[in-house]
């Protein structure tokens, strides 16, 4: 043996125990990997303050500029974990939920930048328009059923909730009336069906003298017509008829925002995949949960009416035993810190707060995580939000430690993050 052949040899031999290591241990076998079948992503813009709902600590004074919560705390169904009292139903069932207390980001405290991670994992990009998660979610999985769309958005419309550069067929439907419906996908009166039929076939006719080549940006145009003609279908417009369910069961889910999440359980049997609902789309509060100042007055009708219709749809999804198939998401941009500013109100809060997961076959705790004595730095057990992006995913069975692809350009689907291991198994 020559000593080019000696080197070569040792330093094979030398890799063979941490080669039979990894094989022994395959990151794949080891992935956590949840059954949930569908998501339904509670969006309350503006930033929920942690310290006064699901990471409540001792109370404060505004009047007097001591920090502190806004309100009095309640015990829940989880010993030792509590929450505040204007969150009773949904404390009755915090058995099926997690209050995520450490989550944290670095994007400056502005509502923007801070939304667009919350819905893309990333910061801003000048080069790379990311897609959401609701988008990363319709691209893995597709929707449960043949003519449905993957991600339906009950809200206002934006590039953080879209597709980026996953294209169109990763984009959502989206509607702000639930009473009506998307518009655009209810053929107007004077159209008839037949006269609908020859639209059809001239545009088909159209299409098929200029086919666009893979990659063409007419290829998503085409892809979205097609999509919207099934969705047209009077089957899946069917699922916006509300008016079906019994007067009861809508008037348990309370006003305008729970009517949009009794929407959302209909989707979800009709085999949608992601559903953001926004809350408050019309500020009842007159400031939404961006309390700053004399807002923060109102917060407790905003903490309410989550209570009402959060506990609604986690009882709706158990009776018809879809909960555990359902992983109910509640996020907003930021937290607000516990000092009260010269208002009375709070401010945003970045460096830690409070997200929300319930149902999706997750094993819960009532809460993950502990922050200090006040809700403004994290004690224990951090989660970084491409942390909280891969445990959405591995509940859904999506491998978080994948790429995906922008061009030839690979892109880690979730930044790198880790799922929450105490949340499986």
């Amino acid at each position: 043996m020559n000593r080019r052949q000696f080197i070569a040899s040792t330093a094979a031999a030398s890799l063979l125990p941490h080669l039979s290591r990894g094989a022994a241990s395959s990151p794949a076998a080891a992935l956590p990997k949840g059954k949930a079948e569908h998501v339904i992503s509670i969006w309350l813009g503006g930033g929920m303050s942690q310290i006064d709902t699901f990471d409540p600590k001792r109370r404060g004074d505004p009047a007097k500029k001591i920090a502190g919560a806004y309100y009095d705390a309640i015990d829940t169904a989880v010993p030792g974990v509590q929450v505040c009292e204007h969150l009773p139903r949904t404390a009755k069932l915090m058995d099926r939920v997690t209050a995520v207390r450490t989550v944290f980001h670095d994007v400056i405290d502005e509502h923007a930048a801070a939304t667009n991670r919350m819905h893309t994992g990333r910061p801003v990009s000048g080069t790379v328009v990311y897609p959401s998660l609701g988008s990363v979610v319709a691209h893995e999985r597709r929707a449960v059923a043949d003519g449905v769309p993957p991600y339906v958005l009950i809200g206002y419309p934006n590039v953080t909730r879209g597709p980026g550069f996953l294209g169109a067929k990763a984009g959502y439907l989206y509607l702000t009336d639930t009473s009506q419906g998307p518009a655009g996908l209810t053929r107007p009166d004077g159209i008839s069906l037949a006269r609908q039929a020859r639209r059809e076939a001239l545009l088909a006719d159209v299409r098929g003298q200029a086919r666009p080549a893979p990659g063409d940006v007419r290829a998503d145009y085409d892809a979205a017509i097609d999509q919207t003609l099934r969705l047209s279908s009077p089957d899946f417009m069917r699922s916006f008829k509300l008016d079906e369910e019994k007067a009861a069961l809508r008037e348990g889910y309370g006003g305008e925002f729970g009517q949009r999440c009794l929407l959302a359980r209909r989707l979800v049997e009709r085999g949608v995949r992601f559903i953001e609902v926004s809350h408050n789309l019309n500020f009842v509060n007159g400031t939404g949960w961006d309390v700053h100042n004399t807002g923060i007055k109102q917060q407790h009708v905003l903490i309410a009416d989550l209570d009402v219709a959060l506990s609604a749809l986690m009882q709706d999804l158990e009776a018809r035993r879809l909960l555990d198939r359902t992983l109910i998401v509640i996020t907003g941009e930021f937290g607000r810190p516990p000092e009260f500013d010269s208002g009375g109100g709070r401010g945003h809060q970045g460096r830690t707060f409070t997200c929300v997961l319930a149902g999706g076959g997750l094993r819960h705790r009532g809460a993950y995580g502990e922050t200090d004595e006040l809700s403004k730095k994290i004690a224990r057990d951090p989660v970084s939000v491409p942390d909280f992006f891969a445990t959405i995913h591995a509940a859904l069975g999506i491998d978080y430690t994948k790429n995906l692809h922008d061009g030839d350009r690979p892109v880690p689907i979730t930044d790198n993050g880790q799922p929450i291991a105490a949340l499986f198994g």
